[in-house]
């Protein structure tokens, strides 16, 4: 029987490449985003490989996510591996010009989406048998370091990395592994700005190297491959030149 994973932000990006990857690799895929036409080009894209389930949602809302894992038990009866990937930046201005509502978007969507992510696939995996499932969650080097005019998107991250370290302490009783994968500039349509020149904490102003989002791809299956009693609790996957190490 494949195994099944729920893949959300699929339309795109990185969401897109982690959903072809588990597709060619033969799993059951319930594609998770707010445009069907967008998650379908995922799936033509994946060359019909594998199966695939398409549920618009907003994964800030509860009744949305509830929909889209009461879906996926429905077609596929069970969840093995949750991606939680969606997430959105706010307009890059100083601190002190951050919107409330700027702010409230970003935590719905990075931090509270994950969260009800990660609860829905944590009791169909406590719940069904065989018993447990892995959850990766989509940290960025953002979970690491921040880059300036970043706060409501670098704390979310941050935030990420708690989620990760509590939910695979609390998942043990119930074979359920949690990790996460810290991305680092995957050449995706969000990352174009970077081949233009994006600031630096030093007040200076760069063009930053990119890599192939592909590769992201086969990190987060070779991370969903692993047998459950081992668990990559963290990963950074970036482009070799990037100035990650040693920023901030």
């Amino acid at each position: 029987m494949a195994k099944v994973a729920v893949v959300t932000g699929a339309g795109s990006g990185i969401g897109r490449e982690v959903a072809v990857a588990f597709l060619k690799a033969g799993y059951s895929v319930a594609l998770a985003g707010r445009r069907i036409p967008e998650m379908e080009e995922t799936v033509e894209i994946a060359g019909g490989a594998g199966q695939a389930l398409i549920v618009s949602t907003d994964v800030s809302q509860p009744a949305a996510v509830d929909t889209l894992f009461t879906e996926t038990k429905r077609k596929f009866g069970r969840v093995d591996v949750l991606f939680n990937n969606a997430g959105i930046g706010a307009p890059r201005v100083p601190f002190d010009e951050i919107t409330f509502d700027a702010w409230n978007q970003v935590v719905a969507i990075n931090l509270t989406g994950a969260f009800l992510c990660a609860q829905a696939a944590w009791k169909m995996m406590k719940a069904q048998d065989p018993q447990g499932g892995r959850i990766i969650n989509n940290g960025s080097v953002s979970s690491q370091k921040p880059r300036p005019h970043a706060a409501p998107y670098t704390a979310t991250k941050h935030a990420i990395t708690g989620l990760t370290k509590t939910l695979a302490v609390d998942g043990r009783p119930f074979n359920i592994a949690c990790g996460q994968i810290d991305i680092g500039n995957a050449a995706t349509p969000m990352t174009v700005r970077m081949t233009k020149g994006v600031p630096q904490p030093n007040g200076t102003v760069m063009v930053e190297p990119t890599m192939d989002v592909a590769e992201v791809g086969r990190a987060v299956l070779m991370m969903a491959e692993l047998p459950l009693d081992a668990n990559i609790l963290r990963m950074t996957i970036m482009a070799t030149q990037m100035p990650l190490v040693g920023r901030g």
